[in-house]
């Protein structure tokens, strides 16, 4: 039972395309591609100079409103 051959992998790769078809494939690499490339976006760092996650954060920042300490101030 060593390693598939070629023809075993170009036999799979057939009955894959007949069963999913090349659209749904298609689709589907689309969606991991996009999924990849968030979480990319996602692991940069906000403080970084530059990006839009720099600027996100600095929004973020201005228009985030302290709930608690707003509480205890009217209190």
């Amino acid at each position: 039972m060593g390693s598939f051959s070629i023809w075993h992998w170009l036999i799979v790769l057939a009955i894959v395309l007949l069963v999913f078809g090349t659209k749904k494939l298609r689709n589907i690499g689309e969606d991991l591609g996009g999924a990849v490339k968030g979480f990319k976006e996602g692991m940069k760092d906000p403080n970084e100079a530059g990006g839009a996650g720099a600027e996100a954060a600095r929004v973020a920042d201005k228009s985030t409103i302290d709930v608690e300490a707003k509480e205890k101030n009217h209190v």
